[in-house]
């Protein structure tokens, strides 16, 4: 049967929407979002994906007030594509596309009404792409923003107001490959594994502009990814060139505490950015990516299937796995006397020569 989005002119193969251009199982189409309070209080990740090879919608939301984390997630099967992410509990409603984002959560645990306004316009990112062999692992397209957020938030009975002069935060957009659902046959990538992945991610928003870097490099340094821009009110996006990137991490970790960033204007000047890394959400502890034990996105789980979850991040059991995964820090920035706020996400796992890092095992002195 057709799709009720086959009525639209938006088709790009001769399938119905109800099917995507690819066979890959790993096909996924979601939203990310991020949201804090600047002083570190309160810090939300939320976001939805569908999973049209897997037949699967699902959506989480983790909140960290203090050390305590608590996460929901709603997971069901995948109906007909339509135009709002809606799984349980969870929506997502376009308001003003690439500018004003309407997310709702309804649990007992935690529930918020939040409306994103773009500060800047969305900026579309380099393409991503990590080949395992010659199989593309991640294969992806994905836009970025940074902005504000208004609305309601109430976490284990404690409400919450997101004044939109205080809240701030970035979300991104992407679809393509990456690995999701259950975890596939490991094969030659378990006996020949790479040795390592070092990972940069970071939206900042000042006042006047909107600085995006992402960083991805092999275990000897060699950047498969470099994309650092600029984004003014008016639309214009400038080239910050090659980011010289310097991390300081807590003695006996690698959990950053700062980084500068050198970056290079297009007429040859220099641009430092100073960054101070806040209280952070590892994205593997609640939020469903890889290396989460609890849930993983597209992972069936059943129809109208739903988990609430709290962790204490202060717990032996968690603070040890907490390095072997992604985590999103709060950041506040310095460029020149500009003042900004935004994501400083990192991983930095197994070998990476840049930093001095010699294995899975190696920690900053």
């Amino acid at each position: 049967m057709p799709s009720p989005l086959d009525e639209y002119p938006i088709h790009q193969t001769p399938l119905s929407m109800a099917r995507v251009g690819s066979s890959d199982r790993n096909f996924y189409d979601r939203s990310y979002f991020n949201g804090h309070d600047r002083d570190g209080g309160t810090l939300l990740i939320t976001g939805g994906g569908v999973y049209p090879n897997l037949g699967v919608i699902d959506a989480y939301a983790s909140v960290r007030r203090g050390d305590t984390l608590r996460s929901v997630r709603f997971s069901d099967a995948l109906g007909d594509r339509e135009m709002q992410t809606r799984v349980g509990g969870y929506r997502i409603e376009v308001i003003e596309a690439l500018q004003r984002i309407r997310v709702i959560c309804e649990h007992d645990d935690l529930s918020f009404d939040l409306t994103w306004e773009g500060a800047f316009p969305a900026v579309q990112e380099q393409p991503h792409l990590i080949l395992n062999g010659n199989r593309p692992i991640i294969d992806a397209t994905r836009f970025a923003q940074v902005g504000s957020w208004a609305g309601t938030l109430t976490v284990d009975g404690a409400d919450i107001t997101v004044d939109p002069q205080v809240w701030t935060g970035t979300r991104d957009r992407s679809w393509g490959i990456r690995p999701v659902g259950e975890s596939e046959p490991p094969g030659r990538a378990a006996a020949e594994p790479s040795g390592g992945f070092w990972w940069l991610y970071v939206p900042l928003r000042f006042d006047d502009f909107s600085i995006i870097v992402i960083v991805q490099e092999e275990p000897d340094g060699r950047r498969t990814l470099n994309d650092a821009t600029r984004i003014w009110p008016d639309g214009r996006v400038e080239q910050l060139g090659w980011p010289r990137v310097h991390i300081d991490y807590r003695s006996g970790t690698r959990l950053p505490t700062g980084a500068r960033l050198d970056l290079t204007t297009p007429d040859g000047k220099p641009l430092e950015l100073e960054i101070t890394a806040g209280a952070g959400i590892p994205l593997h502890v609640g939020c469903g990516y890889g290396g989460d034990p609890d849930w993983l996105h597209g992972q069936w789980k059943g129809r109208d299937w739903s988990l609430s979850s709290r962790y204490d991040l202060t717990d032996p059991a968690i603070v040890a796995r907490t390095p072997y995964g992604v985590i999103d820090h709060i950041a506040h920035a310095r460029c020149g006397s500009a003042e900004g706020w935004g994501l400083f996400e990192h991983a930095s796992l197994g070998r990476h020569d840049p930093t001095g890092f010699a294995d899975w095992g190696s920690v900053a002195p």
